[in-house]
């Protein structure tokens, strides 16, 4: 990058609670947040899935929302996420400057459409759920809740979604086309997000097992998560203090097939040798890799190639924590961006959740000790999106 992009906040909801403190407590206490099946309506009680804990009522509540305003879950939990961001970069008092607001989802607001199908058929009394259906609509939503943005933009890339909103925000302000980025993803589970997974015969029945040999797929997971860009001197104008620094951003498309990934892990060897060369950063300079590994047998065998690709003998800590949150699909990126950074400003690796058999075509074992072997100074974290749209982000210490 030829001008430092710095994170000043970041804001989170997931499974695992609603905040940076909630959030870290269950990653370092070891507590997954997937469970049976609560909050969704449906048949298909069957799958664990990493719900965000409340309803979206109980999320109207805490916004100061009232009930009868037509919003979705998807709007809701992307609010909670950026009032958090907006709150700790102290966003509120950044007049006059432009800020933008990039948003990752792909189901946008699909749960009320689904609710209030047969009533958009058969009588009127929903019809204000029709227009929160888009995904630009939901981001939309989220901008207007806060007054800040001048411009607002909705990333579409199915899993890579969060992260390429990410590297987008970061672009924008590398560039000067906006002076400050809130930037992440949001998305909720919905029917047509657990129906349309279980035809692809990718969901398990039990809690998944990222890079493990017993591996039988994953589990869904909800939430959204966020981070603000800036440049130094932004934040030293504003006399805030940086949380990290985004050191570089890789994206690649290897374009092998509409859901599988490539056996060589081409895209995501690509996304990664790009986001080091962008961080001007060596492999062995990585201390940890929280990769997308989602527990499915085509994503975890493709990406650990593509890892002994990139890192050789020399493979850092790698863990996946979709067993924590579940697989937040669109949202993936900017939850995994954030455990990421609060695993670079704690010190420690967010283990490997249920790992007990190794893989035999793989050289390497995830992360089951929380203590990395040297201080964490650079972090990677992987997103792969269907089609091959794969996409890593590095965050480095100031």
């Amino acid at each position: 990058m030829t001008q430092d992009i710095f994170v000043t906040g970041a804001g989170i909801v997931s499974a695992l609670g609603t905040g940076m403190e909630e959030t870290l407590d269950a990653l370092r206490g070891r507590r997954t947040g997937v469970g049976a099946l609560r909050y969704l309506r449906t048949s298909h009680t069957e799958f664990p899935v990493g719900e965000v804990k409340m309803t979206c009522e109980e999320m109207m509540h805490l916004l100061h929302i009232p009930e009868t305003d037509a919003t979705t879950r998807t709007s809701l939990m992307g609010m909670l996420a950026v009032r958090e961001a907006v709150g700790q970069a102290r966003l509120t008092e950044a007049h006059g400057l432009r800020i933008a607001l990039i948003s990752g989802t792909t189901v946008g607001g699909m749960d009320r459409s689904e609710q209030y199908y047969l009533d958009f058929l058969t009588n009127d009394s929903k019809n204000a759920y029709i227009a929160t259906h888009d995904c630009g609509t939901c981001t939309e939503m989220i901008a207007d809740r806060f007054g800040l943005f001048s411009m607002v933009d909705t990333i579409s890339t199915a899993c890579s979604s969060a992260a390429n909103a990410i590297m987008l925000g970061a672009m924008l302000v590398r560039e000067g086309r906006a002076d400050i980025a809130v930037a992440g993803g949001s998305e909720c589970i919905t029917k047509f997000h657990l129906n349309g997974f279980n035809t692809l015969m990718i969901l398990d029945r039990a809690l998944c097992r990222s890079f493990d040999a017993t591996r039988a797929g994953l589990n869904l997971g909800e939430g959204a998560a966020c981070v603000v860009l800036e440049s130094a001197r932004t934040y030293r104008r504003r006399g805030v203090e940086p949380l990290c620094r985004l050191a570089g951003c890789g994206n690649a498309c290897d374009a092998y097939h509409q859901t599988a990934t490539s056996p060589e892990g081409e895209g995501a060897y690509l996304a990664m040798t790009k986001a080091l060369a962008s961080a001007q950063l060596k492999p062995a300079d990585i201390g940890y890799i929280n990769a997308h590994g989602t527990g499915t047998l085509d994503n975890d065998l493709s990406e650990g190639v593509a890892i002994r690709r990139v890192f050789g003998d020399g493979i850092p800590p790698v863990s996946s924590t979709k067993a924590f949150t579940g697989h937040a699909t669109s949202a993936a990126g900017g939850i995994e961006a954030v455990i990421s950074l609060l695993a670079l400003q704690h010190g420690f690796i967010p283990v490997n959740l249920h790992f007990s058999v190794p893989m035999p075509e793989l050289h390497f074992a995830p992360a089951t000790d929380e203590t990395p072997p040297a201080p964490l100074r650079h972090v990677m974290s992987n997103s792969f999106g269907f089609g091959g749209n794969d996409t890593s982000l590095i965050l480095s210490k100031i």
